[in-house]
């Protein structure tokens, strides 16, 4: 008899979830510290309907779990965000659009593809947003996490919207960008700190390539061009819209905050792909960038053909670019496997002393057993465990209101018990990192392993559109 093979994703704590529900009243193990209020909100794929064809992690609907902290007490609620294809397959109750594995459905009268907005938050200018990179953002109310629409910026949005803007701290202005298959394959952007749409400058590249996230300091925009290509002409030979190419080299684009292609800087440095990057910053002629490096992918490919033993194993590395010599140094910073790199967003694009990212389990799944803390100035870490058979997510920073080091708030993280079958929210002090969670918010049902999270302070939450 044939055995069934279950796709990973779809099983454990990566199968979905389907019921919306509210509990205002959510039990604690510890204390929640009194300077923690707010809301912290997480995005993932949770697929409505059993998908077609095979099915990839990145193809989900975007649910977003949110768990709202005020005076030592917390709330949960989980809602989908209501895309116009979330209301499409809703109504034909299936699923209406295959995922990145199949090919494109060029037939389909709904479009070949659909916006999951499933992969990351940005709060700015008083409106939180939720995020799919091939597609426009989707505003949400907070705190009920309901879903009003598309955001267009009046209109003005003329390219897709990356699942990770940058907003300056110092500025309050966000940049973003979008890449695509046609040229121009780059596009970018810069939204006032009123939340306006300012400026979009297409940026030249030899090709599409896939990039799916980039990195500002105090006055440049980082670009990667990284070898995940995107080739029609690959697609027309019956090969693989999308591959990893090892002979070409990484790129790095740096240009000024309101620069355009006339005034980029490339510098090249040996293949890799960066999913996600932790910061970047200026020291002298320098502009220095901390990101999770892999030497290859084939993550969003349906079968890895790479010989490389290293591949789809990031590590958080380090590059100096300087804009006076053109030179380039990159260094490898940790031999300990991680994603999911963080810093207090209170100071991102200025030089930072600390780091987090979600450390890797030694499994074929991408599951995270740690946090780890990254002190920059010493050259030193610390690891913050899980514990067995548990495992978590990004580590969000919540910095305590008035605080004036950076390190002083708590990383929280949604973090899964596969013994207990149970989901907890995690809050840890980050300037005590090796110690056990201060407190343990327990969540009424299971929530899946997902993406990328933001904690948005009680004043923002006041201060919602």
């Amino acid at each position: 008899m044939a055995t069934t093979v279950v796709n990973p994703f779809l099983a454990g704590n990566f199968a979905p979830v389907r019921d919306e529900i509210t509990d205002e009243t959510l039990q604690i193990i510890g204390q929640l510290p009194p300077g923690l209020s707010g809301m912290f909100v997480r995005n993932g794929p949770n697929p409505q309907w059993s998908p077609i064809g095979k099915y990839h992690w990145f193809d989900g609907d975007g649910m977003l779990h949110g768990v709202k902290i005020s005076n030592g007490k917390a709330s949960y609620r989980d809602r989908y965000v209501q895309t116009k294809a979330w209301k499409i397959e809703h109504q034909a109750g299936k699923a209406v659009w295959s995922g990145f594995l199949e090919p494109p459905q060029m037939d389909n009268p709904h479009g070949p593809s659909k916006n999951t907005a499933n992969t990351a938050l940005v709060w700015h200018a008083g409106q939180l947003l939720a995020l799919w990179e091939g597609g426009a953002p989707h505003a949400i109310k907070v705190p009920d996490l309901e879903t009003i629409g598309e955001y267009t910026y009046d209109g003005k949005l003329v390219s897709a919207f990356t699942a990770h803007p940058k907003v300056d701290p110092l500025t309050n202005e966000m940049m973003f960008f979008g890449y695509s298959f046609a040229p121009p394959y780059l596009q970018y952007s810069v939204v006032s700190p009123q939340g306006k749409l300012l400026r979009t400058v297409p940026i030249e590249l030899p090709m599409g390539v896939m990039m799916h996230d980039f990195a500002i300091s105090e006055n440049y925009t980082i670009f990667m061009d990284l070898p995940l290509t995107f080739s029609v002409e690959r697609v027309q030979k019956g090969e693989a819209l999308m591959k990893f190419e090892g002979d070409r080299p990484s790129r790095f684009g740096i240009v000024p905050r309101f620069g355009d292609n006339s005034n980029i800087r490339w510098f090249e440095s040996p293949p890799c792909y960066v999913f996600h990057t932790l910061n970047a910053y200026e020291e002298g002629d320098e502009v220095v960038l901390i990101a999770c490096r892999m030497s290859s992918t084939s993550v969003l490919v349906a079968e890895n053909t790479l010989q490389d033993p290293d591949g789809d194993i990031p590590r958080l590395h380090q590059w100096r670019f300087n804009l006076k010599t053109g030179t380039v140094h990159e260094e490898r910073l940790d031999d300990v496997p991680g994603e999911f790199p963080r810093v207090n967003d209170n100071f991102l694009g200025q030089k930072t002393r600390y780091g987090y990212i979600a450390k890797s389990a030694p499994t074929p799944l991408p599951l995270f057993d740690g946090l780890i803390k990254y002190d920059f100035s010493k050259s030193t870490s610390q690891t913050h465990e899980f514990g067995e058979g548990r495992y978590g997510g990004e580590p969000v920073f919540a910095p305590r209101p008035g605080a004036t080091a950076e390190d002083d708030g708590w990383l929280v993280t949604f973090v899964y018990d596969e013994g207990a079958e149970t989901s907890e929210l995690v809050v840890v002090n980050a300037q005590d990192m090796t110690s056990e969670p201060v407190a343990r918010v327990i969540i009424p049902q299971r929530v899946p392993y997902g993406f990328h999270g933001a904690w948005i302070s009680e004043g923002q939450l006041g201060s919602s559109v």
